[in-house]
C-alpha cells in the first residue's frame, strides 16, 4: 500500500488590521449638526412606492402603519382632505412619468420638492406641484439643448428652455406674495398751490406727475 505522504498543517490566518475610526473634521460636525437640526424641524413624510401590474399603476405609501403614514403625507402637503392627496399625487405621477412607465425614485423626487416648500395649505401645495412639474421639464430641455444634433433642435430646446426657466420664476415669485400678503406702496405727492392776489386758485402742481390742473 503506497504512503501518503505526511502534509503540514496549515499556517495560522494573519489577524486583519482593526480599521481605524474616522474622526470627523470641526467643520464636519459642523455640517452633520446643521443637517440634523434641519431634518428635525422638517415634517416627517413616508416615501411612496410603486407598482406596475400590467397596464395599472398603484402608488401607496411605505410605512407599517397606512392610517398614520396618510396623516403625515396629509400634513407634509398643507392639506387635511385624503382627496386633494390622491389628486396631487396622481398629477405628479402624471409629470414625473418617462416613456409611459412610472418609477418611484422620480415620483420622490417630485414629492421632496414639493414638500420642500413646506406648503401651509393646499394652494401652496398646488404651486409646489406646478414648480416640480416646470422643474422637471426644465432639466429634461437642458439635457435636450446639451444633446441637439442640429441648429433646429438647439433653437427649439434652448427657446423651450427659457419659457421654462421664466414660468419658474414667476411661479417662485407668486409664492412669495402669496405668503408676505400683497404688498401696498404708498406715494406721497408734493403739491403747490399757486394763489392770486385775489385769493383765486389758479393752479394746482403734483411733484413727479403730469403737469398742472388749471381751474
Amino acid at each position: 500500500m503506497p504512503k501518503v505522504p505526511a502534509t503540514s498543517p496549515p499556517a495560522p490566518a494573519t489577524p486583519a488590521k482593526p480599521r481605524e475610526i474616522y474622526q470627523p473634521t470641526d467643520a464636519e460636525r459642523a455640517a452633520i449638526e446643521s443637517y440634523m437640526t434641519q431634518k428635525r424641524a422638517r415634517r416627517p413624510a413616508p416615501r411612496l412606492t410603486v407598482q406596475t401590474r400590467g397596464a395599472v399603476t398603484e402608488v401607496n405609501v411605505s410605512h407599517p402603519e397606512p392610517p398614520l403614514a396618510q396623516v403625515l403625507l396629509m400634513a407634509a402637503l398643507g392639506t387635511t382632505d385624503q382627496a386633494f392627496v390622491d389628486g396631487i399625487l396622481a398629477q405628479l405621477g402624471n409629470a414625473a412619468m418617462h416613456g409611459g412607465k412610472l418609477e418611484a425614485k422620480a415620483l420622490n423626487s417630485m414629492l421632496a420638492m414639493v414638500k420642500g416648500i413646506e406648503p401651509k395649505d393646499e394652494l401652496e401645495s398646488m404651486l409646489g406641484a406646478q414648480m416640480a412639474a416646470v422643474h422637471a421639464a426644465t432639466m429634461t430641455m437642458a439635457g435636450r439643448l446639451n444633446h441637439a444634433d442640429t441648429l433646429a433642435q438647439q433653437d427649439s430646446a434652448a427657446a423651450a428652455l427659457t419659457k421654462l426657466t421664466r414660468t419658474f420664476g414667476h411661479q417662485l415669485e407668486a409664492l412669495r406674495r402669496y405668503r408676505g400678503g400683497a404688498e401696498q406702496t404708498v406715494k406721497v405727492m408734493h403739491q403747490h398751490v399757486n394763489v392770486s392776489g385775489a385769493g383765486a386758485v389758479v393752479g394746482v402742481k403734483a411733484e413727479g406727475g403730469g403737469g398742472d390742473d388749471k381751474s
